[in-house]
């Protein structure tokens, strides 16, 4: 069975093959209401689908304990705060938002905050007595290749990140990390606001965010990890 962060990176390169083929589509990689990332809810979120409805090959991806939860999220900051702190030098300047503030200070805030988030959850894991998943290497070049692709792949990371937290907090069971870990998702799903309304999306483009479960993270077209 392939590790659930290597499950995790390859649904991020799936959203952006999705974003390439709504800009063929679409005539335009603008993620219109949230885009493919806001999932029909059905009137409700599904918080506990991957334990309610799980299939027996779901089964097999669950989450085993608080540490292996935990882990999910380190890979997914990982992620985001090598994203940031490695493409952010690429860009001199990317312009003014809406509201008069420079966007390049703006991520670089994020970057912090992710970084932040590293710290943290590797310090927790390591109090539980479990390994923190390391820093892994990353092939953003497609990403990196404009200011526009650099933007929008921002925010497709940070939409599935939020949906990927959401899903994955089902399976935590100590209540103090589950508080926790709810103050994560929601400043991650601050960012996620701010790159859609940079990107002309809505910021909130609905009532519930979607809960991924690892089996919906299974997508694999070409996952940003390298090694």
């Amino acid at each position: 069975m392939r590790p659930l962060h290597e499950r995790f990176l390859a649904e991020i390169a799936a959203e952006r093959q999705r974003l390439s083929r709504r800009r063929l589509v679409g005539g335009s990689a603008k993620l219109a209401g949230g885009g493919a990332l806001a999932l029909s809810l059905a009137g409700m979120p599904r918080i506990g689908r991957a334990q309610d409805d799980a299939t027996p090959e779901a089964e097999a991806v669950q989450f085993e304990s608080d540490v292996d939860v935990l882990n999910f999220a380190l890979t997914l900051e990982h992620l985001e705060n090598s994203f940031y702190r490695d493409g952010l030098p690429l860009f001199e300047d990317l312009g003014t938002d809406g509201f008069g503030f420079s966007i390049t200070e703006q991520i670089a805030a994020i970057q912090a905050h992710e970084q932040a988030h590293v710290d943290t959850l590797t310090t927790v894991i390591t109090d539980l007595g479990g390994t923190p998943v390391e820093e892994q290497t990353y092939n953003f070049e497609d990403a990196y290749a404009s200011e526009t692709a650099f933007l929008e792949t921002a925010m497709a990371l940070e939409n599935t990140g939020v949906q990927a937290y959401n899903g994955a907090g089902a399976f935590i069971e100590d209540a103090d990390l589950l508080t926790a870990a709810g103050s994560i998702v929601s400043v991650e799903a601050r960012h996620a606001s701010y790159l859609n309304l940079i990107n002309d999306a809505s910021p909130f483009p609905d009532a519930f965010d979607e809960a991924l479960t690892a089996d919906e993270v299974l997508e694999i077209a070409g996952p940003f990890i390298a090694s």
